[in-house]
């Protein structure tokens, strides 16, 4: 492979990546104190469950 090849090459696989359809990653910004918020619920209710069924 020469190196005008290895360069051709890597710009034909930049073009690619640049017509990919995005899937909605990491990267996505979405509501983040309100999924906060449900997490700890969600903690505190479990833990009231486990404190109610006597498991600890």
């Amino acid at each position: 492979m020469t190196a005008s090849s290895a360069t051709a090459t890597a710009t034909v696989l930049q073009a690619r990546e640049g017509l990919r359809a995005r899937t909605g990653g990491p990267e996505e910004d979405g509501p983040a104190l309100l999924e906060h918020v449900l997490g700890w619920t969600l903690v505190v209710l479990l833990a009231m469950l486990v404190t109610q069924t006597g498991l600890m």
